[in-house]
């Protein structure tokens, strides 16, 4: 009678065991298909996110940071790419930072930025796209055209070498001064040969050169600040570069340690595709010109 009774109590216990280990397996499928799906959320159309760390990116505002924020709300999921992008109001911090390692990459310089930066600070950077380029344009409240100009007028340019050099060929080359050599890459205004004008020349940080017109009667200015400053290089600038062989082409920049990363590679890739090239076109009308 007693065997009876046990076997019931037996069957119990067996089918119970079953039971936890069935909630058991079930409990390791849920907890390996919630895994994946936290990956996924960075990403769609069934690609594997690149990294679970976001690229940190510096960038100034217009048009950089207008560009990264495209690729992240258009390009960058579908590709698997985190992007943390991060603002800089000058041309200074954003290479610093990348050097303390508080980034990733920049975007936001020229070849010519980012080889007198590297000589004067010693970075170890190097450029792993050619995104765009943003014309240099001679601006001013009053004067309607070159001939316009006055006698002593007072002319803003930027006081970091690279783009004062740049800033004062632009004049050469629309006949406004004459440079001992007008391909120099470090001229100052000690190298101007000519000066029919008697032009007065303020150097001050290119991002405080559009709020100089307030003061100078005219000032050479980066197209990314004269963008943030409601200028169209276009329609407003006295004389602007021209597109065709510049070589002032804004850069996106890493450390050699990063260069293979492929978030970097990833966002090189992104940054001179089609869809970036249009929105460029599309968004700026001929302020910004796509390089690629």
């Amino acid at each position: 009678m007693r065997r009876i009774l046990l076997l019931p109590l037996v069957f119990l216990a067996l089918a119970l065991g079953l039971a936890a280990c069935g909630d058991s397996d079930d409990d390791g499928d849920t907890a390996a298909s919630t895994a994946p799906a936290a990956a996924q959320t960075d990403t769609t159309g069934g690609g594997a996110a690149l990294s679970d760390e976001p690229l940190r990116v510096g960038a100034t505002p217009v048009p950089h940071v207008e560009i990264l924020r495209f690729v992240q709300d258009n390009l960058a999921e579908r590709a698997g790419l985190r992007l943390d992008i991060q603002e800089f109001t000058d041309y200074v911090v954003p290479n610093t930072a990348l050097e303390e390692g508080q980034l990733d990459a920049n975007y936001f310089q020229t070849p010519g930025y980012l080889r007198d930066q590297s000589e004067a600070r010693g970075f170890d950077f190097v450029s792993v796209a050619d995104v765009h380029i943003e014309p240099l344009g001679l601006y001013s409240n009053d004067i309607r055209s070159v001939e316009e100009i006055p006698d002593g007028a007072q002319v803003a340019i930027p006081n970091d070498a690279a783009n004062e050099a740049r800033a004062l060929r632009l004049l050469d080359a629309n006949g406004i001064i004459r440079l001992e050599d007008p391909a120099s890459e470090t001229a100052t205004p000690r190298d101007i040969a000519d000066n029919p004008k008697d032009l007065e020349f303020t150097e001050v940080e290119a991002a405080q050169t559009p709020r100089a017109l307030d003061d100078a009667d005219l000032a050479v200015i980066n197209g990314n600040y004269a963008l943030e400053a409601r200028l169209s290089p276009a329609e407003d600038a006295l004389v602007l570069e021209r597109a065709e062989g510049n070589p002032n082409v804004n850069l996106l920049v890493t450390t050699p340690e990063l260069e293979s990363d492929p978030r970097i590679v990833e966002l090189a890739r992104l940054l001179r595709s089609p869809e970036v090239r249009q929105f460029i076109e599309q968004q700026y009308r001929g302020a910004v010109i796509p390089a690629a």
